[in-house]
């Protein structure tokens, strides 16, 4: 099917192009969300009287998302989960978390602005990219804790995996000092003695 850009999208083309794109693709997503047009002559005339209108429009859509993508870029937002020891989390963090988290900080998202691959499985700081507008990307971070405690932790750079080994590094250490200092104290037998139990 033909159609004709109301808009740059993504990956297909700018804004009057007419492009051949798959039927349900034109259906159940340009069309619906006025992305596009079907490319008849009578669409097309239309398009070209309205060009003006609809580059202005567009225009002012990108400052906008231009003004609020220099507050946004290189944020960070924390999104509180259960994990497990290991780090995996009980569940997954999807676009619509990482939207509510950033419009709790102050900036209003949808979930369809947040372009994620696949969902957040694990904690840990993540880099989310976000589309503000067709031509407006920017980046921002996910950070992904059990405890707000966790997300200030990681936040400064460490992982909570590294902070683990480092307490069991410690433990590990306090033990061996302790095994050390119990065997300072304990007797030798005299020559000739042999060590028996304790009474």
């Amino acid at each position: 099917m033909e159609v004709v850009l109301l808009e740059r999208v993504a990956k297909l083309g700018q804004m009057g192009e007419v492009v051949k794109v798959k039927h349900g693709y034109a259906r159940n997503f340009l069309l619906p969300q006025g992305k596009a047009l079907r490319a008849t002559e009578e669409n097309l005339k239309r398009f070209e009287a309205e060009r003006a209108q609809l580059e202005a429009r567009n225009l002012e859509a990108r400052k906008e998302a231009e003004s609020v993508a220099a507050k946004l870029d290189g944020e960070s937002f924390v999104v509180i989960r259960s994990a497990s020891e290991s780090g995996a989390l009980y569940g997954s963090v999807t676009t619509r978390d990482i939207a509510d988290a950033a419009t709790e900080g102050g900036f209003s998202l949808d979930r369809r602005q947040v372009q994620l691959d696949h969902p957040i499985k694990e904690l840990g700081l993540h880099k989310v990219g976000v589309s503000l507008h067709p031509e407006v990307d920017v980046t921002i971070t996910i950070n992904v804790a059990r405890t707000q405690e966790e997300a200030e932790i990681q936040a400064s750079g460490k992982t909570i995996q590294e902070i683990r080994a480092e307490e069991e590094a410690a433990l590990d250490a306090e033990a061996a000092a302790e095994f050390d200092v119990e065997q300072l104290f304990e007797e030798e037998p005299a020559e000739g003695e042999e060590r028996g139990p304790a009474a």
